[in-house]
């Protein structure tokens, strides 16, 4: 079961990690497309002020302050009480698409939605317009690559963790992970 745990948590933190590194991969190249336009001084502030936005509230409020902690400490649950399915599919149970709470299911599955639906509109829109847009969102999700990392690490090492892996009302235990 120990080797089992081991797998599964590595699983789910180098799932999570490569889909994230995936996508900073394909929106970089369509970022640096951005500057082989002539971009005026209202591109610039765009580019400046987005990119402020996305660090801010991608980075460092939506994967530093939430969702970093929360797959490292469904991993560190993984880690000491695997199961089979949650095994294999660690990198979703990880991200809390399923077993968990109620809460965190309908979020998980709504922001999958609304990160969609702004991909179709993104998609939708001409250089350099969606390149600067991709700046920001490539250095949001650089940020949370780094805070998922700093967060597993910590999870794996320390003798406690102090975040929640925000299982359902039924396996929530009261003693300290």
């Amino acid at each position: 079961m120990k080797l089992l745990g081991r797998f599964g948590a590595a699983w789910g933190i180098s799932g999570v990690c490569l889909l994230i590194l995936f996508a900073v991969y394909r929106l970089f190249g369509m970022a640096m497309t951005a500057f082989e336009t002539d971009l005026h001084w209202y591109h610039w502030l765009v580019l400046i002020a987005n990119t402020l936005f996305m660090a801010y509230s991608e980075g460092y409020r939506g994967f530093q302050l939430a969702f970093a902690p929360r797959v490292a400490a469904r991993a560190r649950h993984l880690l000491n009480h695997p199961k089979l399915l949650h095994v294999l599919l660690a990198p979703l149970f990880c991200m809390g698409y399923f077993h968990t709470t109620r809460k965190r299911i309908i979020v998980a599955y709504g922001l999958l939605l609304g990160v969609m639906v702004l991909i179709l509109i993104y998609q939708q829109l001409g250089q350099p317009w969606r390149g600067i847009l991709d700046v920001g969102v490539s250095v949001g999700l650089g940020w949370g690559l780094v805070s998922l990392l700093w967060f597993s690490y910590q999870a794996m090492v320390a003798k406690s963790f102090r975040y929640s892996p925000e299982m359902p009302l039924d396996e929530q235990v009261k003693k300290p992970l």
